[in-house]
């Protein structure tokens, strides 16, 4: 029985042609579903399209394919984004989590764009982000705490006091459903998020943009595993899914 189930499985194997899909994509960075079922009505004219659907999925669990859309695919299982956190992001989190054990937050420093830039800026912001009735409550337990905060500056606020000081914090209501992770007990942001605030907040990273928004994107895109359906429903939830989407269409590996 066992034998038989092993046989089975091969054979199943062997349909995936595994080798000669990797040779067919090996030069695209993406493709989709359509180009797939084609490849496969190649080796076999007959093939069902729910056979592909199931094929899709095992090279999927297997690591040979890479989901990063909607019927939207690249080889390999892509490298994930793992921001960098310096001591103070460490301390900041344990102390919020400590007086706020509840609260949904999200923490991280524009530090992270660095290695996607080309001109490196000399001063970083940490963002922290939580939930919108409680920015004013963080606010006011950061300030007694001896920090830089700023709540929600605007572009004046910015470029007059918080550019010219060093370790400022940046407070920041949350959009819900926000594309965070946690890292080492540390809740922060996805490469997915990371690139929408980018896009949408022009005003706290203004040293981000201009040539080096569209070096960050390409750059990023081309480096990790992005899912564009998840970067998409963010900017929707922040009013610019269509704006981005067109400012993907110039950038984005997506659309090559």
């Amino acid at each position: 029985m066992y034998i038989c189930h092993l046989i089975q499985k091969n054979i199943k194997t062997e349909k995936l042609n595994i080798d000669k899909l990797k040779a067919h994509f090996k030069e695209r960075k993406t493709f989709n579903t359509l180009e797939i079922h084609e490849f496969y009505m190649k080796q076999e004219p007959l093939v069902k399209a729910s056979t592909v659907n199931w094929r899709v999925y095992r090279l999927v669990q297997m690591g040979i394919l890479n989901r990063i859309g909607r019927g939207k695919f690249a080889l390999g299982e892509g490298k994930i984004f793992i921001p960098e956190f310096p001591s103070k992001i460490k301390i900041l989190s344990k102390n919020l989590r400590k007086q706020y054990p509840y609260l949904n937050n999200c923490i991280w420093s524009t530090s992270v764009f660095n290695e996607f830039m080309i001109h490196q800026p000399g001063k970083f912001f940490i963002i922290v982000e939580v939930e919108k009735d409680a920015t004013e409550s963080v606010f006011y337990f950061l300030k007694e705490n001896k920090y830089q905060v700023f709540l929600e500056p605007n572009i004046d606020i910015i470029s007059k006091y918080a550019i010219e000081n060093k370790d400022v914090l940046i407070i920041k209501s949350l959009v819900s459903e926000s594309p965070c992770q946690n890292i080492q007990g540390i809740n922060t942001v996805t490469i997915e998020k990371m690139l929408v605030d980018l896009y949408c907040d022009k005003n706290i990273f203004a040293a981000q943009q201009g040539s080096e928004k569209t070096n960050i994107f390409k750059e990023a895109l081309e480096k990790y595993s992005v899912n564009e359906n998840r970067m998409l429903r963010y900017a929707d939830r922040r009013k610019k899914k269509e704006s981005l989407n067109n400012y993907l269409n110039k950038v984005s590996k997506f659309r090559q």
